[in-house]
């Protein structure tokens, strides 16, 4: 069969970027240039404990995988989307015991003398009837997952979780998990398409208590070489999974709109954290923003603009734009919903469902993105090999060896220019 013009300039593509480029770590020691990373490593279990117990002893063959890529990209910093929460830290923990310091083939081990996790909203009883069904439903009946605070079998799935080599100043963190979605001047609440009364799909009752996160937003400061820079972590809800009122779809959009708020103190006086604590970050504050965005610039199901919240942000530095051969390969062998994108292939994170008509398609939702004060982004890669490199068994086609997502990384050095 003939090769369609555009797969015949994509598998050209192929040929011109070669093999993945991962750019050279620096050693153990510290460097002025810090390599920030984002991984949904869809390290979640259908039930509670399950993660710990997979966790529990070396062997997994999912977390194995994860674990590889994350010692072939050495990232200095990582942010793993989709880690169930354990109280205590007990899973961080075994991740890094039994996984991240022991080897993995030629890939060396990487040990990470700071980690950090907490509650998530995901699976948190709201006690209301928040998918509108008629049903307030308990924990481990159908629809339960719907009516808690984020989508979750139980509390803490899909989870969030970091791994850094620089020391997170603890006292100094701001958690944004139970900011309130009405309380986001402009918000885009849900509408009620039956009703003529606007952005009433939730109740004054559930307005009163419906956080605007579906797992959690954290600032952690970190330190730097002597300077701290702010990791802002979260994981908006996929903007799908909804009816006409695209509840999911505007609370995807607003959650991006938070930190694209956050960073820029004329329009953060709004917020507050977990602590009382008002306001966003300082005007000359360095930071990098990291997480599963769940929304492509350009293709997708996320409301027009959702992404560019940040992309054009004017404190974000979204110069470096990180790329690999693998999706510009795996666009062009899997066709269907990929031959109508507008966006460039090469900038995929994400494998997603490709068979028509719903399928996405590959997508572009997990992002790196460091402040334009302070920090210079000089690199940048998706750990998406082609299917001729070796490494590509760890990443492989659907069902995936270790995530449906792509490891995404960001190279940094420091400005330090006052």
């Amino acid at each position: 069969m003939p090769i369609p013009p555009r797969r015949f300039l994509l598998l050209a593509a192929i040929l011109g970027l070669g093999v993945i480029a991962v750019p050279a770590a620096h050693a153990d020691g510290p460097s002025s240039k810090v390599r920030f990373a984002t991984f949904n490593a869809s390290l979640n279990r259908g039930a509670e404990g399950a993660l710990v117990a997979d966790l529990s002893q070396p062997g997994n063959a999912q977390a194995d995988a994860v674990a590889e890529i994350i010692q072939r990209s050495r990232p200095d910093v990582v942010l793993v989307n989709e880690f169930d929460y354990v109280e205590g830290g007990q899973a961080l923990k075994l991740f890094q015991d039994n996984y991240l310091s022991e080897a993995h083939g030629d890939a060396k081990p990487i040990r990470y003398g700071y980690r950090y996790a907490a509650p998530s909203n995901t699976g948190l009883p709201s006690g209301l009837d928040l998918d509108n069904n008629g049903i307030v439903a308990g924990p481990g009946t159908p629809g339960y997952g719907g009516d808690a605070f984020g989508f979750g079998a139980y509390p803490g799935q899909f989870g969030m979780a970091v791994y850094s080599r620089y020391p997170i100043v603890r006292r100094e963190v701001r958690t944004f998990q139970k900011f309130l979605w009405k309380d986001m001047p402009g918000a885009l609440l849900p509408d009620d398409p039956a009703t003529a009364a606007d952005d009433d799909f939730y109740s004054p009752e559930e307005l009163a208590v419906f956080r605007l996160s579906s797992k959690s937003h954290w600032d952690l400061p970190l330190r730097v070489n002597g300077e701290t820079v702010h990791l802002l972590a979260s994981h908006p809800t996929p903007p799908v999974f909804d009816g006409p009122e695209d509840r999911n779809g505007t609370r995807n959009y607003d959650e991006i709109r938070f930190w694209s708020d956050y960073v820029r103190p004329a329009r953060s006086e709004y917020v507050y954290d977990d602590r009382g604590g008002q306001g966003g970050l300082e005007p000359r504050s360095r930071f990098v923003i990291v997480g599963d965005q769940n929304s492509d610039p350009y293709d997708g199901d996320s409301i027009p603009g959702a992404a560019q919240q940040l992309l054009e942000n004017p404190r974000i530095d979204a110069s470096v734009t990180p790329t690999s051969p693998g999706a510009v390969e795996q666009n062009a062998a899997q066709g269907l919903a990929n031959l109508n994108h507008a966006g460039p292939p090469a900038q995929d994170t994400a494998d997603f469902d490709d068979r028509l008509p719903n399928g996405p398609g590959n997508l572009r939702v997990d992002y790196v993105l460091p402040s334009r004060f302070g920090l210079k982004p000089v690199d940048g890669f998706v750990f998406w090999p082609l299917s001729s490199d070796p490494r590509f068994a760890l990443v492989g086609t659907f069902p995936f060896p270790s995530s449906d997502h792509r490891l995404v990384a960001i190279d940094v050095r420091l400005d330090r220019r006052r």
